[in-house]
């Protein structure tokens, strides 16, 4: 256990820590800075905090993962969807860089982006690797094979964590906390089950750990879409190795809820001629805007994700 846990965690974790001096100072200078909208007035003041931070993220668990793949094959798809979306991501984060705003990729370039990588997963999934696409079903022992209805629901797994983590990204620590709690319940399950893929695992939550260091509030650096991104393609993809998406709406519940308020919102503005159900979405922003602090709404998100992955172990 010391071997597939805690060396992991340790090491991409020590990872994180001793680049992070170096990483934020270069991306400060080279003005990789966030740019704020104006909507929430505290919000103002993180202008300039420097952002692409996931690559601090991605660089603790590549080590890790890339070391421990020749002893499991599985960890391949993990590390090629958390790569894949951390990369996109990147691109996204330096374009706003260098335009000096909120604005990167168009809304179809990372979509298609977003397919692409989809595509790929789904390909080397059914074709080239040795993990079935039966359903792991709660509360049984027993998986269900829905046959090429896997295909669009992996589609829409894929699309819908990714988006829904690049969503809940917008407060200090949030997306961190929420998503480390996410990974402590795949460890545990993966540790459960006899999987290989668990120093993977353990390796995304050290570096977690080691980002939130940092990205605590009030935050030295964020994480971006760079983190972000990535950090979606991690969970789904970790869920598919353990044959598990169907959990994904329970323990990433926080992940929906948050796309969902963000389609909710655009559709009944349109509708309704500019009016709103939210103060603002994502949901997160609407808490803010009713008065709670940052701090408030990352502990009471990330509680109630960590109360869902513990009611969720015991429907594995």
């Amino acid at each position: 256990m010391m071997l597939q846990v805690f060396l992991p965690m340790l090491v991409s974790f020590i990872i994180v820590c001793v680049i992070s001096p170096f990483v934020i100072p270069v991306l400060r200078r080279l003005k990789m800075g966030n740019t704020e909208r104006e909507y929430i007035k505290e919000h103002k003041l993180k202008n300039g905090t420097p952002s692409m931070g996931g690559i601090m993220i991605l660089i603790g668990f590549a080590v890790v993962g890339f070391y421990y793949v020749a002893d499991c094959k599985e960890i391949y798809p993990i590390l090629f969807l958390t790569l894949g979306f951390g990369i996109l991501g990147f691109i996204d984060d330096f374009l706003k860089a260098i335009k000096k705003s909120s604005d990167g990729l168009k809304a179809w370039q990372k979509m298609a982006g977003q397919l692409l990588l989809t595509t790929g997963f789904a390909v080397y999934m059914i074709k080239f690797s040795n993990i079935s696409m039966e359903l792991r079903i709660p509360c049984t022992r027993a998986f269900v094979d829905i046959g090429w209805l896997s295909v669009p629901l992996l589609f829409l797994a894929v699309l819908g964590t990714v988006n829904g983590s690049n969503f809940t990204d917008g407060l200090d620590g949030l997306a961190t906390s929420v998503t480390l709690a996410i990974a402590g319940f795949w460890g545990v399950v993966s540790l459960t089950l006899g999987s290989g893929i668990t120093p993977a695992i353990a390796g995304m939550m050290g570096a977690l750990f080691g980002f939130l260091m940092f990205n605590v509030h009030p935050a030295k650096i964020f994480m971006g879409d760079t983190g972000s991104l990535a950090l979606g393609g991690f969970v789904v993809s970790t869920a598919y190795v353990l044959q598990m998406p169907i959990f994904i709406i329970l323990v990433a519940l926080i992940y929906l809820v948050e796309v969902l308020s963000v389609i909710l919102q655009v559709g009944y503005f349109k509708m309704t001629g500019g009016k709103r159900i939210f103060r603002m979405a994502p949901i997160h922003h609407h808490y803010e805007l009713g008065g709670w602090s940052e701090v408030k709404v990352v502990a009471v998100f990330t509680t109630v994700t960590i109360f869902l992955c513990v009611f969720a172990y015991y429907l594995v």
